[in-house]
């Protein structure tokens, strides 16, 4: 009888804990062939003069990835790393290591569900099934209680029907070992330099010491760290974001650990951490029902031209007023930022240099580590006051969403 090979496409699910796809492939299949892809159309500059993948993000990345590969081989596998298109090369390794499934898990933005389909031609003419798993929202979209058609376009009323109707998976426990191809060929983890990212700008980033590390043990630490009782920084939510993005860590993983960790005193802290991975949910199954949206110029703004000339000579010459310009160096620096203050930099960009909202999407896309094309596209739509949930879209001056923050109440002096 043939063995079954499955090849596991691995793309934002870089973790043991709580992994499907390797959970279902180490209990299902005789070998199994961990592979990650680095696709150079994310790491190339896009049509508005932004990169796909910022510097910052691609060595949050490189990091990830390098500790994924270090994971697996600690429970017996490896993780080929290849660099290039994965319809260009999961051909070859198929054929070389005798695959007879791929998994992998699906995305839903544009570019990626494009992808998706190439990959999936290719290893149709090799008669291999592209099998396709669904695994990184809170709820499961199995579990919903009506079609993502039928979802409610109001957030509060989406969150009241799946909080009242579904449920959020159990955590799959982590796996403790798997069989690979015992003539698994090596490969290795690309640097900055090879990811295209000039000398200078590797030699800076290597020169900051507080940056967010990648990797699954680094999210469990800040886990930790940001549902301890005794944290009340406005950055709680912000340090795990990027590693949810990446799947380092899984959003059940983080909402069963909030639960647990959550006490009658702190139940505002708690609630919102969970209100910020429901908005997540949502704007993923938005994504599905109005794909189109997402991408719309709604022509009441600048144009892009003349919004990508606006803002690039904002951030050239340093003339956003305070606290907006501390706020802009702390996301090109640290490619993070407390989603309060997210909000009040795309407000003020909008109000005051009136930039087209897609503009402003672009510009977080190429900086922030914990970028997901709903969130980013969906979080915009509503800073521009077009976003699907009509209620919460956003209509205050910036320097009044400044004073409406807590924590940044101190800041609200060094408005003009």
């Amino acid at each position: 009888m043939a063995k079954k090979v499955i090849l596991l496409w691995f793309r934002n699910d870089l973790r043991i804990l709580d992994n499907e796809i390797l959970f279902e492939a180490a209990n299902k299949s005789d070998i199994v062939i961990p592979v990650y892809f680095f696709d150079p159309r994310y790491f190339s500059a896009n049509n508005f003069g932004f990169r796909n993948t910022g510097i910052q993000r691609a060595r949050f990345l490189l990091e990830s990835v390098q500790h994924f590969k270090a994971s697996l081989q600690q429970i017996g596998a490896d993780l080929l790393v290849f660099q290039g298109k994965p319809e260009d090369l999961i051909g070859t390794l198929c054929a070389k290591y005798d695959i007879t499934e791929v998994y992998h898990h699906r995305e839903v933005a544009t570019r990626e569900t494009l992808i998706s389909e190439k990959v999936e031609a290719v290893l149709w003419k090799q008669q291999i099934n592209l099998k396709h798993f669904i695994g990184h929202t809170l709820y499961h979209k199995e579990d919903l209680p009506i079609p993502i058609k039928d979802i409610p376009d109001g957030f509060s009323q989406f969150k009241k029907k799946v909080e009242k109707e579904s449920f959020v998976r159990p955590i799959l426990p982590a796996v403790e070992h798997i069989v690979t191809h015992p003539h698994l060929e090596e490969t290795n983890v690309p640097s900055l330099a090879e990811l295209g990212f000039e000398e200078h700008e590797i030699t800076a980033i290597q020169a900051q010491t507080s940056l967010l590390q990648g990797g699954e043990q680094a999210a469990l630490a800040v886990l930790k760290e940001t549902l301890a009782s005794d944290y009340n920084e406005i950055d709680d939510y912000n340090l795990i974001s990027p590693h949810i993005a990446h799947g380092t860590i899984s959003p059940a993983y983080y909402y069963h650990h909030i639960k647990e960790a959550q006490q009658a005193f702190k139940k505002k802290k708690y609630e919102k951490l969970i209100l910020r991975l429901l908005w997540r949910d949502y704007f993923r199954f938005m994504f599905k029902k109005y794909p189109n949206i997402f991408f719309k110029d709604f022509k009441d703004k600048k144009g892009i031209e003349a919004s990508i000339t606006a803002l690039k000579e904002l951030l050239e010459n340093n003339t956003a007023q305070e606290p907006i310009h501390s706020f802009i160096q702390e996301l090109q620096t640290e490619g993070n930022l407390a989603y309060e203050k997210r909000q009040i930099v795309a407000t003020y960009l909008l109000q005051e240099l009136d930039i087209n909202h897609l503009v402003g999407a672009r510009f977080f896309e190429e900086f922030f580590l914990d970028y997901a094309p709903a969130s980013n596209y969906g979080y915009w739509l509503h800073y521009a006051a077009h976003g699907t949930s009509s209620k919460d879209n956003s209509t205050l001056p910036w320097s009044e969403l400044l004073k409406k923050t807590p924590e940044l109440k101190s800041l609200k002096d060094k408005t003009i």
